[in-house]
């Protein structure tokens, strides 16, 4: 009998990992990774399942397979510690978050009371997708989860910080979108000039720091 995560090849080039849990799928993939297994190119985790990107050349395809199980088994405790923690300096309310005052009032709170709420709570980059940068930030308080608008935006700021159902966003670019901004942050999330364009990684871990506007506004002057 086999445990662990299911493993199955999806094509010559692509090993497909299944997770047993939401939330899971970063740790398998950190596993992967750090085991250094010759042959795999990338991974690629999303919300229950990992891409294991693997040199069709590479010789002994049983083997890896093999391998891999081992070094889940062995490697997935490990990952499981916490990762970088990156504080997100956000502007709620007003211009910045025109969807705060409807998330309280739905969720029977004031402003005040789902700002503190939010800002704190801490959040894990579970994956990426949507567009490049936006990472998939699980975490967000029951009593603040809270449904996509019925009718998505045509525009969403670049910046805006946003929640729908389990998970918090923070949009990298100006986009359309569904989900309710509660603030922005002066902040670029993705910027090809960078030497790593992408400011949060898999795994690492997020709080969200509440600002004025006056602060918003010195900040973005100068954004990092």
């Amino acid at each position: 009998m086999e445990y662990g995560p299911a493993i199955a090849w999806s094509s010559d080039r692509t090993l497909r990992i299944v997770a047993a849990g939401d939330g899971e799928a970063w740790r398998l993939a950190r596993a992967v990774a750090r085991a250094g297994l010759a042959g795999v190119i990338d991974t690629v985790p999303t919300r229950r399942v990992v891409q294991v990107m693997v040199d069709p050349s590479a010789p002994g395809r049983d083997t890896l397979e093999g391998r891999m199980r081992e070094a889940l088994c062995v490697g997935t405790g490990a990952d499981a510690e916490p990762g970088r923690l990156v504080e997100i300096p956000v502007c709620y309310g007003g211009e910045y978050g025109p969807d705060l005052r409807d998330v309280a009032a739905a969720c029977g709170r004031d402003e005040a009371g789902v700002v503190a709420c939010h800002a704190g709570a801490e959040y894990t980059a579970e994956f990426f997708g949507f567009m490049p940068g936006f990472a998939y930030l699980r975490g967000v308080p029951e009593e603040l989860r809270v449904p996509r608008l019925d009718s998505p935006r045509t525009i969403v700021p670049v910046g805006s910080v946003a929640i729908a159902g389990e998970y918090a966003g923070v949009y990298p670019a100006s986009t359309p979108g569904g989900w309710r901004i509660l603030g922005r942050t002066p902040w670029r999330m993705f910027d090809v000039t960078r030497p790593e364009p992408v400011r949060l990684r898999v795994g690492g871990r997020v709080r969200f720091v509440p600002i004025t506007p006056a602060r918003f506004a010195e900040m973005a002057a100068g954004a990092p």
